[in-house]
């Protein structure tokens, strides 16, 4: 069975301040001629179909012009929710949907129950794992402690044990958005560290035969049978080595597998170019970044009179502009954003305590902080669903 792996389109999501809407259904009419010209069996999507809770119209007349598209080929598709959808809104009309061969999964009571399809082989089940927030499912895993390996471990323990209800060849494939340990992130995911974790470890899903993985941007292998498609268009100039593409996997008979890389299309290259600003202007090895969405950082000793007036004069498609002045070492003069530059919520938080006290917060501080910052993300995460 040939299966096009995707996953975090995000759409209705701008980059900087451009609409990507466009790049977007360019995406999307990839998708559909890489499914229609490859021969794909089955389209499995990981999440992080849409940016946000409440869509704008025009990412959801996109959405919809690719269920049809995908329906008219008759090639059947899989998807669950990301962190960023809300699984409620996504799922509607799922039950209508699924007769013609658009399976929608985003209820986590569901997490055994496949889509079951055939090949030449025999049975494919499809286990979607949609985004499970710990502390708005642990009661529906009888989990002890919200955290995101708990709760995945108990919706693997649902897969399995339907598994072994199924014929001995059934090949079985698993959707899931989360962080799983060894990969890579970029700027442009949204955190969901849980009591100071966010990863686990990909040993949760041991027993399936191939894990297509959402939620982090980049496209990586965590082992030969666990990757991640990664974002099908950039979303943070962290991405800018990234190359975007798509997994082709081919799942024989016997449980093997091969991949292939299907490049997504580029809307326009980025660039992080970093110095002096008169340098930048005048460096001819930098002639090859003119055409590109450019983030340049400055490193002026004093910031230079209409820094982006000029960039733009050289490169028309810079995007973002930061100021990281040159300075001697023991500097005293360094700025409060670059002071907290890499530190996450935790950490400011206890430096604040040991600003304002002169001692370090003890053990259970740091556990009230961390339970305080998770329940405020859960409580965002209802509201934004509810919405």
């Amino acid at each position: 069975m040939r299966l096009l792996h995707t996953s975090d389109w995000h759409l209705g999501r701008a980059f900087h301040r451009v609409n990507m809407l466009e790049a977007q259904a360019e995406f999307i009419g990839r998708l559909v001629s890489v499914a229609r010209e490859r021969e794909v069996d089955a389209v499995v999507v990981s999440g992080d179909v849409y940016d946000r809770a409440v869509p704008p119209l025009a990412a959801v007349e996109l959405f919809d012009d690719a269920l049809h598209r995908l329906a008219d080929l008759g090639v059947p598709t899989v998807m669950i929710s990301g962190n960023h959808d809300s699984a409620r809104r996504l799922g509607v009309g799922a039950g209508l949907i699924d007769r013609a061969g658009i399976h929608l999964r985003t209820a986590p009571s569901a997490a055994g129950t496949p889509v079951v399809l055939r090949d030449a082989f025999g049975e494919v089940a499809f286990y979607g794992l949609p985004y499970l927030e710990p502390a708005l499912v642990k009661d529906e895993f009888g989990v002890e402690k919200a955290h995101h390996e708990s709760v995945l471990a108990a919706a693997m323990d649902r897969v399995r044990a339907d598994l072994a209800t199924r014929a001995r060849d059934t090949r079985s494939v698993v959707l899931a958005h989360a962080f799983v340990t060894g990969g890579e992130a970029s700027d442009s995911e949204r955190d969901i560290t849980v009591g100071g974790v966010a990863a686990v470890p990909s040993g949760v899903f041991d027993g399936v035969d191939y894990v297509a993985l959402g939620h982090l941007h980049g496209c990586q292998t965590i082992t030969e049978r666990v990757r991640y498609s990664g974002s099908p268009l950039p979303y943070s100039f962290s991405e800018a080595d990234h190359r975007k593409s798509m997994w082709l996997i081919d799942l024989a008979g016997d449980g093997s597998l091969t991949s292939e890389r299907v490049d997504c299309p580029v809307p326009r290259p980025l660039a992080r170019i970093r110095g002096v600003l008169d340098e930048l202007l005048a460096d001819p090895g930098l002639a090859r970044h003119q055409d590109a969405w450019v983030e340049a950082t400055l490193t002026d000793a004093v910031r230079p009179a209409d820094p982006m007036a000029r960039l733009m004069e050289r490169f028309p498609h810079t995007l973002a502009l930061a100021f990281d002045p040159q300075r001697t070492p023991g500097d005293p003069d360094v700025t409060y954003a670059r002071r907290l530059a890499g530190r996450d919520d935790q950490e400011i938080a206890e430096d604040f305590v040991l600003h304002v006290r002169g001692a370090g917060a003890d053990e259970h501080e740091r556990a009230v902080l961390r339970d305080a910052f998770d329940a405020v993300r859960a409580d965002e995460t209802v509201r934004e669903v509810a919405q």
